[in-house]
């Protein structure tokens, strides 16, 4: 009888045992003894997400229908003269048109601390007299020079002024950004089981991918949110003006020792600005570790001049009903300052290694009030996420599945893809009484 053995035979599987040679059992032995797995997933850098700012600082969420929001501020009540001067000895002073021209005949203007009355406006000149009697503005031919409209004077018997003054508003539009992400899985991939208990007992690897993919996709929608700009150098797309740059375009930025906060003149330099924009009397303070720090020690040092509200010293505390204890549990340490108070917190962002922590920017200061809308008179929040939505449908936040497995069936290719897209922006009201600290 023939015989033919398998063909898997392989006498060479099966390894001598030498005793006097004997290290272990895995010597002799591959690949045979279960493995000694920890099925918990390690959170080596905590918790990675970076949202929850926008919600924090009372940012509001609401719909639109347009491709671009618009709303409306208040502009200055009083404007400032800005010209150049042409002639010391004539008291003349160049307007750069027409309608740069703020003041009218009669008026009386500031300069330092010299007055004058405008006696004569002619095309773009216009000429002053001291009334103090001196005949010069103290100034180089040619300087720049911010005249203060402090009234008037008329002599008896005149008549009225000719023509007034219309109060205006400023309108401001912010375009929509569309941003988008994906993840695609096969449907071999998807009934794969790991060695990682993601929690619940699933051990399938590709939802831990997919629910890192949304919170990338969160993360990132956020920042452009904050860090996003207006371009034209990018053919059909505008982007969008996030809260940094709208600070930047017209709001207080503070950089060099200001931002430092290495003494109290630091924040005394800030609280002056504040002043003169009509700041809020709170403010949120998120910055980065060694801004924070800063702040600590500068409190620390600065006695009873700058006190730290939960040490005794009265702050305010509106923002959050009122109490002290809730502004603590939400992690804000409170000082106060010249009639200011400010709500200190940790900006995680800017402490990311992957993110901002290599940026210029070390913290902003939001002011924790409402502003009132120029032209309903409606009281608004100072930060307004804005997304399309019409008739049921939202894209603030639009999933949806393409492909032909775990439940989709667009598509017959044996995978699913998990899509993501979200069209918004933000809208920054009253952006001259917010602070970015670089």
């Amino acid at each position: 009888m023939a015989f033919t053995p398998p063909s898997d035979f392989n006498p060479a599987l099966i390894k001598n045992l030498d005793m006097t040679k004997y290290v272990d059992l895995g010597s002799y032995i591959n690949e045979i003894n279960k493995e000694d797995n920890r099925e918990t997933l390690v959170k080596t850098y905590g918790k990675q997400g970076i949202t929850g700012f926008l919600s924090m600082v009372g940012a509001i969420k609401a719909q639109a229908v347009a491709d671009e929001v618009t709303y409306w501020e208040e502009a200055r009540l009083h404007q400032l003269q800005v010209a150049t001067t042409n002639g010391t000895t004539g008291l003349i002073v160049a307007a750069a048109n027409a309608a740069a021209i703020v003041v009218r005949e009669n008026d009386v203007v500031l300069s330092g601390s010299s007055r004058f009355f405008v006696s004569d406006i002619t095309s773009l000149d216009i000429t002053l007299v001291a009334l103090d009697g001196s005949a010069t503005l103290s100034l180089v031919d040619g300087t720049s020079v911010s005249l203060a409209v402090i009234g008037n004077l008329y002599a008896q018997g005149s008549d009225q002024p000719n023509g007034g003054f219309e109060a205006n508003v400023v309108k401001r539009t912010n375009p929509f950004m569309i941003m988008k992400e994906g993840y695609k899985v096969s449907g071999s991939q998807a009934t794969n089981i790991g060695w990682i208990d993601l929690g619940g007992g699933d051990y399938r690897w590709y939802m831990k991918s997919e629910a890192d993919t949304r919170q990338r996709f969160m993360d990132k929608r956020e920042m452009m949110l904050l860090l996003g700009e207006k371009t034209s150098a990018v053919t059909g797309i505008s982007g969008s003006e996030g809260y940094f740059a709208a600070i930047e375009d017209r709001g207080i930025v503070a950089s060099g020792t200001d931002a430092d906060f290495a003494e109290l003149a630091d924040i005394d330099n800030i609280i002056i600005e504040l002043d003169k924009q009509g700041g809020a009397s709170e403010y949120a303070m998120y910055v980065n570790r060694a801004t924070d720090l800063a702040l600590d020690d500068m409190i620390a040092g600065g006695g009873n001049s700058v006190g730290a509200a939960t040490g005794g010293v009265a702050g305010q505390f509106g923002a959050f009903n009122n109490d002290k204890d809730m502004a603590v549990e939400l992690g804000f340490r409170t000082f106060g300052r010249g009639g200011y108070t400010f709500h200190k917190h940790d900006f995680k962002l800017l402490n990311d290694p992957t993110l901002l922590s290599g940026s210029d920017f070390s913290g902003v200061m939001i002011p924790m009030a409402k502003v009132a809308d120029a032209k309903t008179g409606e009281k608004a929040p100072a930060l307004e996420i804005n997304y399309k939505a019409s008739n049921g449908y939202s894209r603030e936040m639009e999933h949806w599945l393409t492909g032909s497995i775990l439940g989709a069936s667009n598509a017959t290719e044996d995978s699913v893809q998990f899509n993501y897209r979200s069209e918004c922006n933000l809208i920054t009201r009253a952006a001259n009484r917010h602070v970015l600290l670089k």
